[in-house]
């Protein structure tokens, strides 16, 4: 009997420590060293234990959304992308559910439909609806807080208008979300590698050139993991410009 009051209490002690300001700091901290492999794990554990005691804690709900959308936005394949992407979405709805007026469930349920639908295709996505549901939960994140995560919902508008099949594309649109975006967080290199592609495949190559040597340039300090990983994806993108500009 003592033996089971005092789990009980250990459970419950856990429990009331989920939510505590020590416990987020330290998720968050480990989310600073997501780009690392042992830092990734070790993040993944965190949460986990924390939501096997307290699943409907908000915090850690919308911080396990935050986990599989930076992954999902690294997978290696499509297949990967589409189950990690889901997952995301799924995960974010419930932080919708849980606190409906935070801007984080939104935005990432968003960034989890978007990573599934370039998993499936945009035109399959479209086909499914996806579209209005993307929207919905993009644009309540915009109004709610348009500058959260880096400017994270203007740089999905963007991308938005960037991924849509013509005739719906609009690149002017796009560049405009970046610009906005940029206006905010002027640090955020994502920002400006995804203004080079518009601007590339808007005919812009000089335009283009300038925004991703911003991005070959730009201080990394800001979120290490998240800005080395654009400065390796921008070399792609680099070389594309100027091939484009021969």
């Amino acid at each position: 009997m003592r033996l089971i009051l005092f789990a009980l209490c250990s459970l419950v002690a856990f429990s009331a420590r989920a939510a505590e300001p020590e416990l987020l700091a330290r998720l968050d901290a480990l989310h600073e060293r997501r780009g690392e492999a042992e830092g990734g794990k070790a993040l993944e554990a965190e949460l986990k234990a924390a939501l096997s005691v307290t699943p409907d804690d908000f915090e850690l709900v919308w911080r396990q959304a935050r986990q599989l959308q930076w992954q999902a936005d690294g997978a290696g394949s499509e297949k990967l992308k589409k189950v990690l992407g889901r997952q995301t979405w799924d995960v974010a709805e419930k932080a919708v559910k849980l606190a409906p007026n935070r801007v984080e469930g939104h935005y990432f349920a968003a960034a989890g439909i978007g990573a599934y639908s370039q998993a499936v295709g945009v035109m399959k996505a479209l086909g499914e609806g996806l579209e209005g549901k993307f929207n919905e939960r993009l644009d309540a994140a915009i109004k709610l807080d348009s500058g959260f995560y880096g400017a994270a919902p203007l740089l999905a508008k963007g991308r938005y208008y960037y991924e849509l099949p013509w005739p719906k594309r609009d690149l002017k649109k796009s560049a405009e979300y970046y610009e906005k975006a940029i206006q905010q967080h002027p640090e955020m290199l994502r920002a400006y590698y995804f203004l080079a592609e518009t601007l590339l495949r808007d005919d812009k190559a000089k335009e283009a050139r300038n925004a991703i040597q911003k991005v070959k340039q730009g201080s990394v300090a800001y979120d290490p993991a998240e800005g080395r990983r654009i400065q390796e994806w921008a070399k792609k993108v680099e070389a594309d410009i100027e091939e484009e500009l021969k």
